[in-house]
């Protein structure tokens, strides 16, 4: 098996940028090698043999009525462990985790866990409330311990330290062997706007399952967890209790498509590997489907319909054909058995195989950055969609570890796509990605794209959805040219669309013909601040040892600034004021693109521009005289995940409205999980908040 270093020393690490940048440095391709994973040969894994799974809608407990006769939607979730039929039969069935209701208040709600799980469907201004449980236990109530290898050497959630050393990087003498303890959760709906910081997920404020078997002496909650557990009693009147937490999301922010995934301190990599996730999607609003209009008559336009609807065992089985669709891309591996592979040693990335503790600073078992090699859609490798020649509205995620996406369309002729929306919602106009865009769509990590497909020209028969993005780093550049595509036989290949013959009414608004709903830009800035994107390399062995952030001081728009890393630990050094609008500048100094995400607010992308970085000195400047770069058609309007690229400054503004401690961090996962995140907070510090 080829090693990941051998990989990346066989593949470009990518050059010029896609319009966009250049990234320091390019190698060339001199063969293509296979993606390292697991046991199991993706090659040997049929295709095109499963149909996609639609995620049904997450049946609600009930519905609370709050004061001023307010109603509230309220949900039971847990996450379990099952095994589920990820690839496709006869081979072995997987241990998963995932999300499911435990309770429903209509008799046939689908009490089902899956992974990935099923959508909340939530109301904009209508609040949705979710009881959390951490349901990571046996048949005898005993905790299970993670699936997959857990470094205990990160600063990480760290239950085994006790409540002194609990979110801590523990000291270790010599280098430790896995964790296997009861696992901590805390989940986070990616997107929401204006939830409270005791309902954001907050990654210190996490909980172990209310196990019969916790270790003596183990913390149970994370270092945040009672002091948001009384803010949720005040705010909307919920205790929590072992195992579980109760959020509440007021869904004020625009339509749009967002998901929910685990956050756990130093574990979300392995958590959401292991499978949970799910979509959550707001419809409704001043800026939701009613407010599109038909611009050859000013009439309401229509979207591809029907979506899964909670109580749809209502209908009759014919009017459930989905034409609008939530689609989660993922890339994983497998071993023989069925097994989810993820590395248990440093040595999968680069051969390291120590001396780790005391005598250097790599990590034992963390991985700089991950790549499947095999893609999975919905929660089935490689499967196939029904389509009739009509147009359809899929809501794609990029769920990936690592792996940016550039989905290709190129493989299905007649085929026509427009892109409609992101995450922040609808975008200022429709982009027609087939005709302007090479039929392409980017995606970082975590990044949303709402786009219409219309197969009506299309030929019937069975065609591919591609991948061009790399199996490796992206830095931006041009697909088989700046960097070599994903392999064409495996993860170059995301699903099928199998077109049926014969015609079917279609009355949707053909998409060149939307108005979409107005954007009202953020006023203008009171402060902008300079943020470094960093890659801390480890001096013996001259490879990565953790990803950072940090601060620039000075104006490098004007001179040199100098950066200055910060960890997870260190003092909160964004701290914008209630209200406040500001403009952060991510200054790339890495030599890979970075999807950074901001929790709690929306932003818009305002610009790129190309900057010089001195290693030796720690300094970046906006090159002189260089022009800034508008945003691609598909950042328009509100974004909370964007691509920064490497040699570049890209810069976003926002307005930050709720009161709380919040996170930023790089949404590449294993970077998240090893110091490439940091605490923010907007206003003073709350009372009695963990120091």
């Amino acid at each position: 098996m080829t090693t990941r270093r051998e990989f990346l020393k066989l593949g470009g690490a990518a050059g010029a940028s896609l319009v966009l940048t250049k990234k320091v440095g390019k190698l060339t391709r001199v063969f293509a090698a296979p993606i390292p994973g697991g046991t199991l040969d993706p090659a040997s894994v049929p295709k095109f043999q499963t149909p996609m799974l639609i995620p049904p809608v997450m049946p609600r407990a009930g519905v609370i009525r709050e004061r001023r006769g307010k109603f509230t939607d309220y949900y039971e979730i847990s996450m379990r462990q099952f095994e589920q039929q990820i690839l496709p039969a006869p081979l072995p069935a997987t241990q998963v985790w995932g999300y499911g209701a435990v309770s429903a208040a209509n008799p046939k709600g689908l009490l089902l866990h899956n992974a990935p799980s099923l959508t909340i469907e939530a109301r904009h201004g209508r609040a949705v409330r979710v009881k959390w449980i951490n349901d990571l236990k046996d048949a005898n109530g005993n905790f299970l311990p993670h699936l997959l290898p857990v470094d205990p050497s990160l600063h990480w959630a760290n239950p085994g330290g006790g409540l002194n050393e609990r979110d801590k990087r523990p000291a270790f003498l010599s280098t430790p062997l896995r964790y296997t303890g009861p696992v901590p959760i805390v989940t986070h709906v990616h997107g929401a706007v204006g939830v409270g910081d005791e309902s954001d997920g907050y990654t210190e404020a996490w909980y172990l399952p209310d196990a019969h078997n916790i270790p003596s002496g183990y913390a149970t909650e994370g270092t945040w967890y009672n002091f948001f557990a009384d803010k949720a009693h005040a705010s909307f009147g919920e205790s929590w209790g072992p195992g579980y937490a109760t959020f509440q999301y007021p869904n004020v922010g625009r339509a749009s498509t967002d998901w929910y995934h685990d956050h756990a301190l130093g574990m979300t990599r392995l958590n959401v590997y292991a499978g949970p996730a799910g979509f959550y999607i707001i419809r409704g609003g001043p800026d939701g489907d009613l407010a599109l209009r038909d611009s050859r008559n000013g009439r309401l336009a229509l979207l591809p319909r029907p979506a899964p609807a909670e109580f749809e065992q209502l209908f009759p089985s014919w009017m459930r054909k989905y034409r609008e669709i939530p689609i989660a891309i993922q890339d994983r591996s497998f071993n023989g058995d069925g097994s989810l592979f993820y590395p248990d040693t440093r040595a999968f990335f680069d051969e390291i195989n120590g001396p780790f503790i005391p005598d250097s600073d790599i990590a034992p078992i963390w991985n700089p950055e991950f790549f499947g090699n095999m893609m999975m859609v919905n929660g089935n490798t490689w499967p196939y969609l029904d389509v009739d020649r009509v147009r359809y509205r899929f809501r794609f995620l990029n769920g990936c570890q690592s792996r940016f996406l550039i989905l290709d369309f190129n493989q299905i002729p007649g085929v026509e796509v427009w892109q409609i929306g992101n995450e922040g919602g609808f975008l200022a106009a429709p982009v027609n990605i087939t005709a302007d865009h090479g039929n392409r769509i980017l995606m970082g990590l975590a990044e949303r794209a709402d786009v219409i497909v219309d197969f009506s020209k299309v030929p019937p028969g069975n065609y591919v959805l591609g991948n061009v993005g790399p199996d490796e780093p992206f830095g931006g550049g041009v697909p088989g040219v700046d960097f070599e595509m994903a392999d064409p036989m495996t993860t170059g290949q995301v699903m099928s669309f199998h077109v049926q013959r014969g015609w079917k009414l279609d009355v949707s608004t053909p998409p060149q013909y939307l108005v979409l709903p107005e954007i009202t830009p953020y006023p203008p800035a009171t402060k902008t601040r300079a943020l470094a994107l960093l890659e801390e390399m480890s001096p013996l062995f001259e490879a990565p040892a953790e990803a950072v952030l940090g601060v620039v001081s000075g104006d490098p728009n004007v001179a040199p600034g100098l950066w200055s890393k910060r960890l997870w630990m260190d003092e909160i050094t964004e701290n914008p004021d209630v209200g406040a609008t500001e403009i952060w500048e991510f200054y790339n100094a890495t030599g890979d693109g970075h999807p950074m995400h901001i929790h709690e607010e929306v932003f818009e992308v305002l610009n790129r521009q190309d900057i010089f970085v001195n290693e030796e000195t720690e300094e970046v400047q906006v090159v002189p005289g260089s022009t800034p770069r508008p945003p691609e058609p598909w950042e328009t309007g509100f974004k909370d995940t964007v691509i920064a690229y490497p040699g570049t400054v890209t810069r976003v503004k926002t307005r930050f409205v709720t009161p709380g401690q919040f996170v930023w961090h790089c949404h590449i996962v294993e970077h998240e999980d090893n110091e490439m995140m940091r605490p923010y907070r907007v206003g003073p510090e709350q009372p009695g908040q963990p120091m």
